[in-house]
């Protein structure tokens, strides 16, 4: 069953690598490539039924929502990434060698799951 149909409770086993609290599901993607990374996140959300939430079209779109800073303090209070209701494709520091997108993904049912989104309630 898709990951949007039976979102994981904490109790839960890990979900294919991934961890969930019940609110978030976070996963780790890493390829050769950047494109290959993200090409991996796609297919992920799409298998999980997450395929009809708007994402970048490709990398070059993608790496339009890094942030261009070198201040690690605003990394730590600033979602790297993109970020559309209900995931976030965030960068990790990673090199050309060995990227990685950090994907998660977060619980529609929950309550309040709009506010506790977008970090306003």
């Amino acid at each position: 069953m898709a990951l949007r149909d039976n979102f994981p409770t904490a109790d839960d086993p890990p979900y294919l690598e991934g961890e969930s609290d019940g609110w978030e599901y976070r996963t780790e993607f890493s390829g050769t490539t950047l494109e290959h990374t993200y090409t991996m996140v796609l297919q992920f959300l799409e298998e999980e039924g997450y395929g009809d939430v708007p994402v970048p079209a490709d990398t070059e779109e993608l790496l339009l929502f890094k942030l261009k800073t070198r201040n690690k303090q605003i990394l730590m209070f600033e979602d790297n990434g993109y970020v559309h209701n209900p995931i976030k494709i965030l960068f990790d520091k990673f090199t050309k060698r060995r990227p990685k997108l950090i994907l998660c993904i977060y619980n529609e049912t929950a309550p309040r799951h709009l506010v506790r989104f977008h970090g306003v309630g």
